[in-house]
């Protein structure tokens, strides 16, 4: 009998306790907009004939309330590129892998995982990474209450635990590639999970002693650490991954040629304009880079081995 609790079905005290947490108010957050009705970023005289750039933001490096800033970063993109940009507002990876494959959305920041599934599945491109605290990579912290008695992963067993998406990478595939390595499931090894679907809702979940443990985004934790420490000052760091390719910028399959060269030079060249300057800096971004794919070679193998474990498990059913 899976033990697994969703967001949506929580009890009725966890679902207040999980609403109230920063970023989850409705003010905070932008207006949700559809595919049938778009929203542009600026409201521009529209050429007839001349499709908008379509962006969604999913994979971010600071929790959704640095969000504002990846909104002025697409008003930069706009103004650079001279044409109208759409947001559309997903939150959901696999809703923002599912808009690139139909083609519904052009550009997106994803996460690692999410970028290793749409590359595979429907060819999802590179197109920069940033560069966030001097580096391109990033790390999953296991993190519990800082009165904590847990000293390791394994002493969460039996313990309620908090992953984010179902398709991240350092809030969900890395610790099943440890408890896959280990002989075990999520099922098997926690006594209840929930999925909160942002970094920083993990993070204030072990804070305020929703849960015992998590696996979260290093790039947010050490953004709220610097920004909000009322939360990070109650969580203690028990394991730090190996580092993994860091959230990239990716554009559909098939996207043209001189559109994708021209959002390359826009997004490498921003560090050195001074209108993005500040915007980067909110976004916590040193600057873009050129990144290869094979920078999440280790993310494709923690997945295959994974993967493989799950097979073996229904063969011996």
């Amino acid at each position: 009998m899976f033990r697994i609790i969703h967001t949506v079905g929580l009890s009725g005290l966890l679902l207040m306790v999980i609403i109230a947490w920063a970023g989850c108010d409705k003010t905070d957050r932008p207006q949700k907009i559809s595919l049938e009705k778009r929203e542009t970023i600026k409201k521009k005289t529209e050429q007839p004939g001349v499709k908008p750039l379509r962006v969604a933001v999913g994979g971010m490096i600071t929790p959704r309330e640095g969000f504002v800033y990846y909104r002025e970063f697409l008003d930069y993109v706009e103004e650079k590129l001279g044409g109208k940009v759409e947001y559309i507002d997903k939150e959901k990876y696999d809703e923002i892998n599912m808009l690139l494959k139909s083609g519904r959305i052009d550009l997106a920041f994803v996460c690692s995982g999410p970028y290793v599934d749409g590359h595979r599945e429907f060819g999802m491109e590179l197109l920069a990474a940033p560069q966030a605290y001097g580096e391109t990579v990033y790390y999953s912290y296991f993190i519990v209450h800082k009165d904590s008695h847990i000293k390791s992963f394994k002493e969460l067993r039996g313990k309620r635990f908090a992953f984010t998406d179902p398709l991240s990478n350092t809030g969900k595939l890395v610790p099943d590639y440890m408890l896959a390595r280990m002989g075990e499931t999520p099922d098997t090894f926690f006594g209840k999970y929930i999925f909160t679907y942002a970094h920083d809702k993990s993070i204030k979940a072990v804070a305020q002693g929703v849960v015992d443990g998590a696996a979260v985004d290093s790039l947010i934790w050490e953004y709220l650490n610097r920004t909000h420490p009322e939360y990070t000052s109650k969580t203690r760091t028990i394991l730090k991954s190996p580092p993994y390719g860091i959230p990239p910028v990716a554009v559909r399959k098939g996207l043209a040629p001189e559109l994708k060269k021209s959002l390359r030079q826009i997004f490498l060249n921003a560090h050195r304009d001074n209108k993005a300057i500040p915007v980067l800096r909110g976004m916590r971004i040193d600057k873009f880079v050129l990144i290869d794919d094979s920078a999440y070679g280790s993310i494709r193998e923690m997945k295959a081995w994974v993967a493989g474990e799950q097979m073996k498990k229904k063969k011996a059913k």
